[in-house]
């Protein structure tokens, strides 16, 4: 009789049973089996023990072992007929190789991460509140697929607060909600290539992403240079291009606002040979020094696709994003979110929703702005007394917006040499020429500030001098 209380094996089999270890001895003999078919252990055809020799040399009862042999047979690793012995099921695949392992992104105690808000600030006790409204007053048709541009509560709100905070000509009925800035140019980039579009323009320096999405959807990128007054759209007009990406109201990286006259010029490009104007707003609402540049979308909604998203303005976990439409773009767009899916769901929208009419979002960014503010200082006063010879951004109205700033350093800093050892030191950074399509005509840093408390902007900055020093000691 085998043991009582250890594991036993069964006769050539990697098979073990512990009647001590609280699982069923059922569900071990499907385990130890199936694992050594899904290891190559057992090959297909394999003949295993009948269920009766096994049940003996295990101790156990046989209907334990039927039992185990009948579900691996309904799973499909073995074959059992009446009267014929059981063995391994022959379409059974051999094992796959080990899959490779996915580098996971790094983390850092003292995180300069340009695009991320300050994530503690998220007011989870009025956000909690916008979510318990939501799931008291939906109506049950919102649970349902109900329509693809979004629930049209939320696209109301959201037309309403955009018209009043960023001067978009808003129209809820040409308004769709996606899951973040991204996701919406994603969609919107695969309609385009589509509908044989070959080429988008992008800033020079802009945002990586940006050129990461185009591609993706099969079109290549014509980058055209930004100057300290923004999108350069003489280089534009020459590019060939039929679309572009801009950042007007705070240009990324360089901080830089579109000039009037640059504003004009490219609504006149755009309305020419009928061309499309995409609008990244990503951090319109922040800016410390009074006066906010309105959206170009409110210039010509008919010629620009506003793309704004809830990431930088409260999380980039809620996931939500929104695209306004010209009107003749509406509705090919709408049957391409129908087929695509993926927005966010009903119970994110409505708590958006109420969040927004009830003035939160509105009272968050106040908050927000006051605070992000102080950090941008400290940042500064980090930076004047540790890197004495970096540069802030120089371009016309650049600078006390948004959620970064950008240091530019000497040409002869290697400054991958540094970022590199900054993260040794726990000090992430992210290098301006990550964003450069081409080699970058300055180096730098781009400082993302607003996920950082005080304290830590001004050890990070610390750290951040002091592998400088180390670099240059050690070349």
């Amino acid at each position: 009789m085998a043991s009582s209380t250890g594991p036993v094996l069964g006769p050539g089999l990697l098979v073990s049973v512990n009647r001590t270890s609280g699982v069923a001895l059922n569900e071990q003999i499907e385990s130890s089996i199936r694992d050594a078919v899904r290891a190559g252990q057992l090959a297909p055809g394999a003949r295993l023990p009948s269920s009766r020799a096994l049940a003996s040399e295990l101790g156990i009862s046989r209907g334990v072992v039927s039992e185990a042999y009948g579900q691996l047979a309904a799973e499909g690793y073995l074959q059992s007929r009446q009267g014929a012995p059981v063995t391994v099921a022959r379409r059974v695949s051999s094992p796959a190789p080990p899959a490779p392992t996915l580098p996971l992104l790094p983390t850092y105690a003292y995180d300069f991460h340009p695009g991320m808000p300050d994530l503690d600030g998220f007011p989870r006790d009025r956000w909690l509140r916008s979510v318990r409204a939501a799931i008291q007053r939906a109506p049950g048709s919102a649970m349902g697929h109900g329509d693809p541009r979004g629930q049209p509560e939320l696209r109301e709100a959201l037309s309403d607060y955009l018209g009043r905070v960023r001067g978009t000509a808003s129209d809820p009925e040409q308004t769709v909600m996606r899951s973040g800035f991204r996701d919406a140019l994603a969609l919107l980039c695969r309609w385009l290539a589509g509908r044989g579009v070959e080429q988008v323009a992008i800033e020079e320096p802009g945002a990586h992403a940006h050129r990461l999405i185009v591609e993706q959807a099969g079109m290549s990128v014509v980058p055209v240079p930004v100057d300290g007054h923004g999108l350069r759209v003489d280089a534009l007009a020459r590019s060939g291009a039929s679309a572009v990406i801009v950042t007007p109201a705070h240009q990324f990286p360089t901080g830089c606002v579109l000039a009037t006259e640059r504003r004009a010029a490219l609504i006149a490009w755009a309305e020419d040979e009928g061309r499309l104007i995409i609008e990244d707003d990503m951090d319109g609402e922040l800016r410390y020094d009074g006066a906010r540049p309105g959206a170009l979308q409110g210039l010509a909604p008919e010629r620009v696709v506003y793309i704004g998203s809830a990431s930088k303005r409260l999380l980039p976990g809620l996931r939500l994003g929104w695209m306004q439409l010209p009107s003749w773009l509406t509705w090919p767009l709408v049957s391409a979110v129908t087929v695509d899916g993926g927005g966010p769901g009903a119970i994110s929208q409505l708590a958006l929703q109420d969040f927004i009419t009830r003035g939160e979002l509105d009272r968050h960014l106040r908050r927000m702005r006051q605070r992000y503010a102080r950090r941008r200082d400290t940042l500064l006063d980090a930076l004047a007394h540790h890197v004495p010879d970096a540069a802030l951004s120089a371009g016309a109205g650049a600078g006390a917006a948004g959620l970064y700033e950008v240091a530019y350093l000497p040409a002869d800093t290697d400054d991958t040499g540094w970022i590199t050892r900054a993260g040794e030191r726990g000090v992430g950074v992210h290098g301006l020429s990550l964003h450069h399509f081409g080699s970058p005509t300055r180096k730098g840093f781009i400082l993302g500030f607003a996920g950082l408390s005080e304290p830590a902007i001004e050890q990070g900055i610390r750290l951040l001098a002091a592998s400088r020093t180390r670099a240059r000691a050690s070349n």
